[in-house]
């Protein structure tokens, strides 16, 4: 009987004495992935058709692998039917299964079918290529998470074990070595944080041709600040947390941020853990929303608040913490975790005010997870929690961002009609910071409207040149893509490549975009570049838009996305009469 199937790396089958099971050939463990990883059981057609259709018997082929298989299962009962049933033997460990929990190592963890690449048909490679960034994307996702609680326990040996592992993934994966660095640092080591931001400064000049951002270097500084004298170490830090989001919210960021690393230090040294938890929940903050690029960071602090503030019964400060964790975690498309932050910060939630932002966020995620009906109740409940309570703010970012989900759901009328209300109260309450965004949706919901691109055009213009005032790369390509969408309209498409390329590149330029805009950006350029009849670039964006799809748990764009690229696989395999034709 077999006792386990690796599946991750260079996949076997081991019995229950934990010895290797002989399986030949590469397609056979293709057969395996594909039964296991199905959401239901797969018809003998189908698999033969995806993996043997080269061969003079595909059917036979795939016979032939599937007794293989259970050969090596020793189990005659396994992968039997039409449709295939797995019906595995009782207590076979299989590892993709089990992704998220603490008996799979994260050493353990390679990609899918490593060193194992089947000969296959356009659409088999295809689920490959989908698959194996979905996974990459839950390997990561838990790689990260376990890295801030390490953190944020003070456990920085593992903290650092696991952040050498993230880059060691993904060299050029930013985030991964600004966590190793704030672990070096939190450890004590600052010279060996600034020699890692060092190296990495180099790597990223040598082999991208840019610096990383500023928050490399910024994760290994810790900063001090002596209170003035005459006045208790508490009320200095008080009155710093008060003043450092003051100083954020009239748009003085640098001055905001310093004010609150310094709060955050001195109210480590007053030992007061209402005060701390209260510090690194509000620099957090301030990092996440008002410094872009700066987002890990932010939830290494915000991690370590919630510790803080779980551990001393603090439930709104806890609530506040792991809402900010979610929303950072739905911003880069992590939304399984995301998912579980959020249902904490409901475990704390204490009014109405906690509940309209939690809710809000929730939305947030599930909306760009492609689960429009729930995600718009879950911003209906955020309104009406934000109304009840006067959380006007809240009410601003929910009816802007809600927009989102019915303009997605093609639901126009109640798109135009939120994002109207929003810039409403946006000039009621002088909030501009917020106004590029809802100015970036209506315009593409009138468009949809039939509207006339060209009169739309000068509020796009507006707010894209706000957005650039205030240094938004979010706004700036959400506006930019609008734009574009303007001159699509008009078949005036070299004017629309290039305002896509602009959003594209002005999303990008940070570390922590907005994966779900990234992807809406990169799907019009795939169809920009089939219109501009550019088969090379429309066939390498569509790669990209599925990878980023896949790791954005985005399946509503995976489906288009997939798609495209049989269509195309066909058409290039295809008699070129039959293309011409």
């Amino acid at each position: 009987m077999a006792g386990r199937i690796r599946l991750l790396g260079r996949p076997a089958i081991f019995n229950e004495a934990g010895e290797s099971q002989a399986v030949r050939g590469h397609q056979a463990w293709a057969v395996l992935a594909r039964v296991v990883l199905a959401p239901r059981p797969l018809e003998r057609r189908t698999l033969a058709a995806e993996l043997f259709a080269e061969s003079s018997d595909p059917l036979g082929a795939l016979r032939w692998c599937l007794a293989a298989l259970r050969k090596a299962l020793d189990s005659a009962d396994s992968l039997v039917g039409d449709p295939i049933e797995l019906r595995l033997p009782p207590e076979t460990e299989v590892d993709l299964w089990h992704l998220d929990r603490d008996t799979l190592p994260i050493a353990d963890m390679e990609p899918l079918l490593a060193g194992t690449e089947p000969q296959s048909s356009p659409e088999f490679a295809t689920w490959l290529l989908v698959e194996r960034e979905r996974i990459r994307a839950v390997i990561d996702g838990r790689i990260r998470r376990e890295t801030m609680q390490a953190l944020a326990v003070g456990d920085y040996a593992r903290a650092i074990r696991l952040a050498e592992t993230a880059v060691g993934r993904d060299g050029y994966d930013e985030s991964a070595h600004i966590l190793l660095v704030k672990a070096l640092a939190l450890a004590g080591r600052t010279e060996a944080a600034l020699a890692h931001v060092e190296a990495t400064e180099r790597l990223f000049d040598d082999e991208l041709g840019a610096a990383p951002s500023l928050a490399l270097r910024s994760a290994a500084r810790l900063s001090v600040a002596a209170p003035p004298g005459g006045v208790s170490l508490e009320a200095h830090v008080k009155s710093m947390i008060r003043s450092g989001t003051a100083a954020l919210g009239a748009g003085a960021t640098d001055a905001g941020i310093e004010t609150l690393r310094q709060a955050v230090a001195r109210a480590e040294k007053a030992g007061d853990p209402r005060l701390q938890a209260e510090a690194l929940l509000e620099l957090g903050k301030g990092l996440v929303h008002s410094v872009r690029g700066f987002d890990d960071e932010g939830s290494v602090l915000l991690q370590q608040g919630v510790e803080i503030a779980r551990s001393q019964g603090y439930a709104r400060i806890a609530a506040a913490g792991y809402r900010e964790l979610g929303y950072v975690e739905a911003l880069a498309g992590r939304r399984p975790g995301a998912d579980a932050h959020l249902r904490d910060a409901l475990h704390f939630a204490e009014d109405g005010s906690d509940l309209a932002g939690i809710h809000a966020v929730i939305a947030f995620n599930l909306v760009d997870w492609g689960q429009f009906t729930r995600g718009l109740e879950h911003y209906e409940t955020a309104l009406e929690h934000a109304r009840s309570s006067g959380n006007r703010r809240s009410e601003i970012w929910s009816l802007g961002l809600g927009a989102w989900g019915p303009l997605a759901a093609d639901r126009l009328d109640e798109a135009e009609a939120w994002l109207r209300d929003c810039l409403e109260r946006i000039d009621t309450l002088h909030w501009v910071a917020f106004r590029p965004w809802p100015i970036a949706l209506l315009g593409e919901a009138r468009l949809r409207q039939q509207d006339k691109p060209a009169p739309l055009r000068a509020a796009l213009e507006e707010g894209f040149a706000l957005s650039c005032q205030l240094r938004d790369p979010c706004w700036e390509a959400a506006n930019a893509r609008s734009l574009a969408l303007t001159y699509m309209a008009e078949r005036e498409f070299v004017a629309a490549s290039q305002w896509l390329e602009e959003a594209d590149r002005r999303c990008i330029r940070v570390t922590d975009p907005y994966v779900a805009l990234r992807v809406e950006i990169v799907a019009a350029r795939v169809e920009m570049s089939r219109r501009l009849d550019i088969p090379e670039v429309a066939a390498a964006l569509t790669r990209e838009w599925i990878s980023l799809a896949a790791r954005a748990h985005m399946d509503h764009h995976l489906q288009r996305a997939t798609a495209l690229l049989a269509t195309n696989a066909a058409g290039e395999s295809s008699p070129p009469e039959a293309r011409n034709g």
